[in-house]
């Protein structure tokens, strides 16, 4: 076995105990953030039986794609969106878990017109309300829900966020719930959601406590990386 292979069983293993115990017991997906990896490691990680992987820049996954045509991988885009990159994003992912304005949502519609799959969504929250963080606020959740919602092309599938990070385990808590708590307003309003995107290498186990369905591991699956500039 791989080391890839090795740390993706410790990893699944670690998030079939902790959503054992999570008061939900949901069904908890490993989304594996590949960001900066190369397509061998991705290949790795395909043969030891991970099929969906997370990436941020969009320049960097097409070309990783057209490496792994041979391979039925499902792709989810997770990083910021910008207008420019809509086009290729809306073409080239299964989901994206990043939409946080209406212009946004409306181009990506535009883009997935001529694919007969729907593109599959999540609303990026801030919870922590940080200025340098992407992602709407809470009180302008519903409005963005209801306009995604009539887009023919996406379909709206739950929330992802990326909390302020924190070693402190109540604070960890307090933010997933808080998301969360967005998410089940959202289902009592009508919402037909089945997705929460939280939880990330340090703080996973967490996350599945309060509810994730997703979480997007990289570093712990695949090791550090180098920095890798946006394209």
């Amino acid at each position: 076995m791989t080391t890839i292979s090795n740390r993706l069983q410790d990893i699944l293993a670690t998030i079939q105990s902790a959503a054992a115990t999570s008061p939900s017991h949901q069904q908890v997906q490993l989304l594996a953030v590949s960001k900066a990896q190369p397509a061998a490691a991705i290949r790795d990680a395909y043969a030891a039986g991970q099929t969906a992987f997370g990436e941020n820049y969009s320049q960097e996954a097409v070309e990783k794609q057209k490496q792994l045509t041979d391979l039925a991988i499902e792709w989810h885009f997770i990083g910021p969106i910008q207008s420019n990159k809509t086009q290729v994003i809306g073409q080239n992912f299964s989901w994206v878990h990043s939409v946080d304005r209406l212009k946004i949502a409306q181009r990506l519609n535009e883009a997935r017109s001529s694919i007969a799959q729907p593109l599959q969504v999540c609303i990026q929250v801030n919870v922590s309300n940080e200025d340098t963080k992407s992602g709407v606020l809470p009180e302008q959740l519903e409005a963005l829900a209801a306009a995604i919602n009539a887009l023919p092309h996406l379909k709206l599938r739950g929330l992802m966020a990326i909390p302020a990070p924190t070693i402190d385990l109540a604070q960890q808590i307090a933010q997933f719930k808080q998301v969360r708590e967005c998410y089940d307003a959202l289902i009592r309003k009508g919402y037909a959601l089945d997705t929460l995107s939280i939880g990330m290498s340090n703080d996973y186990q967490t996350a599945i406590s309060q509810g994730a369905t997703i979480v997007r591991i990289g570093s712990a699956l695949f090791g550090a990386r180098a920095p890798l500039k946006a394209a």
